[in-house]
């Protein structure tokens, strides 16, 4: 039987990082996936879902294309073609991910592992059971969207896996949930010329950003994608046949071409035989893991959507890599906790550290500094001004503990806040620090003034 240093289960965007960083730090690794390499964020996740919304983001362009003196006209979408673009895009990663498994000579399973014992793992191949031995072991099975049972079986009903697969567009959809995924799939279709209905059970949708933040996005795609949010109600009574998917909202029955459910995501624990390696999962399914991403066995560690922490494919490999090092032996060390987190919807939204919703929970004395994309000479030439960037500081020291972007490039900008953040940086040290001009990143600067009123490009504060 083959021993290896360290094996990891799972080959996600938690997984295969931790088994690379474990070989570069001279162990012998092996890697265990069941379907592809990459996991749901390559395959089914954060990356068909951007090669899609990007395409999307440019059809969208194009018709409001007059404003900047450019006229098109036929401009029509072959929505077959972008999944051919998608699934390009997606094998090419993919295909990279094995090179670099391969370069730094990582072994790689195909099949379903499990443990026999806490250092024996049993793979499930095509080609029957293979079993290989682990001094130790760094689980990353990732988790699969949730499909609650009220929901009919019908092809008209999927989830956004079985969404991404399909090669034309519905006339009309319902999203069940309004989330991030739910919200980001919505926005791409609706820029596609899909009627889009949004139920969400919960007040409002996007509910871990900021109220300010939620306005912003809902008051843009409701008036401009002309997506339909109806919140505060569940969607009952949900049928489904070769004619329509329907659902009563209230008062109002529902009916469209398709429903999508995003309510959320479940961890992919139940084939590990965790019991034979005396782990088990909590009440909620998910693998309980410290700071270190240790498990309550000694040589077993756990990390990304299967801990149940922060369910994100940065965060997922932040705590890959820590896992890794750790597991091989190095000074240990705990992963890292400030996480931006990006959502791609229209506008997009970007946020880290301490919300301003929160710090009012927890009756933390901060200040605020604001600046919009109205006021921003690169915005303006672009034509791209809805939305605002903020920073949320302490009242006290001035040190900077969250913020949030809403608006274009925002998913990108969030690294200099997130950057910022870690650091410890004040507001005044980030205001002082030069900003090419002109270009988007400005609004940092603009809004760290904006902390203490000395904001140039905006009116001054009534006294």
């Amino acid at each position: 039987m083959e021993t290896f240093d360290i094996v990891v289960i799972g080959a996600g965007p938690g997984g295969y990082p931790a088994a690379i960083r474990a070989a570069q730090l001279g162990a012998s690794a092996a890697i265990i996936e069941k379907e592809q390499l990459g996991g749901t964020c390559l395959n089914w996740g954060c990356i068909p879902t951007k090669a899609l919304i990007g395409a999307s983001e440019i059809f969208e362009k194009i018709k409001h294309s007059a404003a900047l003196g450019i006229t098109v006209t036929g401009a029509a979408v072959n929505y077959a073609a972008m999944i051919a673009h998608k699934d390009k895009t997606v094998g090419l990663l993919r295909n990279g991910i094995r090179q670099l498994l391969a370069g730094n000579r990582v072994k790689s399973f195909a099949g379903v592992g499990s443990f026999v014992d806490r250092n024996t793992i049993e793979i499930a191949t095509a080609d029957g059971p293979v079993r290989i031995g682990a001094k130790k072991t760094i689980l990353a099975t990732g988790s699969t969207s949730a499909m609650p049972g009220f929901l009919p079986k019908h092809p008209r009903v999927v989830e956004s896996r079985a969404f991404l697969d399909l090669k034309q567009l519905p006339a009309s959809m319902i999203v069940l949930g309004g989330g991030f995924i739910g919200c980001e799939l919505a926005c791409m279709a609706a820029m596609l010329g899909v009627k889009v209905t949004i139920v969400e059970l919960l007040e409002d949708i996007l509910l871990l950003a900021d109220a300010d933040v939620r306005r912003e996005v809902r008051g843009h795609v409701e008036k401009n994608l002309a997506i339909r949010i109806l919140a505060g109600k569940p969607l009952e009574h949900i049928s489904a046949d070769d004619q329509s998917v329907r659902g009563k909202c209230g008062d109002e029955t529902l009916s469209a071409d398709l429903l999508l459910c995003a309510v959320g995501r479940k961890p992919v624990a139940d084939r590990l035989a965790l019991e034979n390696a005396g782990l088990k999962t909590n009440e909620r399914g998910f693998i309980e893991a410290d700071d270190y991403c240790r498990t309550a066995v000694g040589n077993i560690f756990a990390i990304g959507d299967v801990t149940g922490k922060i369910q994100l494919a940065h965060y997922a490999t932040a705590q890959g890599i820590a896992a890794a090092e750790n597991a091989v032996g190095a000074k240990p060390r705990k992963h890292e906790t400030i996480v931006p987190n990006v959502i791609f919807t229209s506008p997009e939204i970007g946020s880290v550290g301490l919300s301003e919703d929160d710090a009012k929970k927890q009756n933390r004395a901060v200040k605020t500094g604001r600046f919009r994309f109205s006021a921003l000479g690169k915005a303006i030439a672009l034509d791209e001004t809805t939305g605002f960037v903020k920073w949320i500081a302490d009242d006290a020291t001035d040190q900077l503990l969250g913020a949030a972007a809403v608006g274009p490039r925002a998913t990108d900008l969030i690294a200099e806040a997130a950057i910022a953040i870690r650091a410890e940086l004040t507001a005044r040290d980030l205001g002082r620090a030069i900003h090419a001009h002109p270009t988007f990143s400005e609004m940092w600067m603009e809004a760290a003034h904006a902390v203490h009123g000395e904001c140039i490009h905006a009116p001054p504060r009534r006294k």
